[in-house]
Parts: structure tokens; sequence; C-alpha cells
């Protein structure tokens, strides 16, 4: 079952609690990002992870801030203005229709989106079309189960249906593991 996060929610997306099980540093180290890449930030919100990507790619990386909702893009405006950054460009997209060239992007960003994809083929069809050759997806999704803090585990997305519906749509290498004790990561390869 899919359900679309409300932005009346958006301040929940940077609560102590978000903080705590979604480490933002820690998370960007263990998925390995670089100087100089170009990120596609999907389903960027608030930019939870946005602002913390810039500074991870440096100046010679530039960052792609998506999202459908431009009350989000609102926010990632004003803390680029707060931080003083300038290697982010929030840009309002369609679900599936990134508004990004064909391979302009070397990784896809996507924080708890794909249990909200209701068309996951699509979806993924439309991610690997904006990556450069060679490029990579990473995906953080709650790990499918009942717990304290997130949406019920019927809203989770199984990380062997994700497994597959990346098989299907282009990706290779694909590497799903736990990071704690709600969320798995999966990374791949556009083929």
């Amino acid at each position: 079952m899919t359900h679309k996060y409300k932005v009346i929610n958006k301040s929940k997306l940077d609560s102590p609690k978000r903080r705590e099980v979604l480490p933002v540093k820690k998370i960007l180290e263990v998925c390995g990002m670089k100087q100089s890449e170009i990120v596609a930030d999907i389903g960027c919100g608030i930019g939870f992870f946005t602002f913390q990507l810039a500074e991870a790619v440096g100046d010679g990386g530039i960052v792609y801030a998506l999202d459908i909702e431009k009350e989000m893009l609102d926010d990632v405006e004003a803390g680029m203005l707060e931080r003083n950054i300038h290697n982010v460009r929030p840009i309002v997209t369609q679900e599936y229709k990134l508004m990004l060239e064909d391979e302009s992007a070397n990784t896809a960003f996507l924080c708890t989106v794909m249990h909200e994809v209701k068309m996951r083929q699509k979806f993924l069809k439309e991610v690997n079309r904006i990556l450069s050759p060679g490029g990579r997806i990473i995906i953080i999704e709650w790990i499918k189960k009942d717990g304290d803090f997130g949406p019920p585990a019927d809203h989770r997305l199984d990380s062997k249906i994700l497994k597959r519906n990346l098989q299907n749509t282009g990706f290779k290498e694909i590497q799903i593991a736990d990071f704690n004790d709600y969320f798995y990561i999966a990374s791949a390869n556009k083929k």
C-alpha cells in the first residue's frame, strides 16, 4: 500500500527522533559520497539530506534537490541562504518525470521515497534515465516491520520487492543491507 507524505507534516522531517535514527553524516559515509559528484536528491523534502550532500560533494559537485512539492523546496531555498550554500539546485519535479536531462547525475539518492511510489518500475526507469553510464542509485527505506517510529508495516516496502524492481529496470550489482533497526540501504549501478 502506498501513501504520500503530507506537506502539513513537514516539521516531522527534522525531528530529534529522525535525526537519531537517520544520522545523515554516518549514512553518507556508508554510501561513499565523493567530492565533485552530481547528485539528484529525489524527494528531498525540506533538505534533511540535501545540505550534507552539498557539503560531501563540495564546490566541484552539484546537488539537484528534487521534490513534487514547491513548499518543501521553499524550505530548501531558505536553508541554502541560511547556510550560504551555492551548489544546490532546487527543482519542482513530477513523480514520473524528474525534470533533468538524460544522464545528468552520477548518483540518485532517495530516502524514504520508494514506499510512496505507486508505479515503482516506471519511476525507477525514469531514475535510470537521468543517471550517467555507470551511475548509481542509493535508496534508504523502512524495514518492513511495525515499529515505534515511522509508517505502519503495511505501508513499507519489502527489500526483496525493491531488489526485483531494480533488477527489472536496468540496475545491476544490487546490494541491500540493514542500516539499523529502522532502515535498510540499497545501492545499485546502472547497466
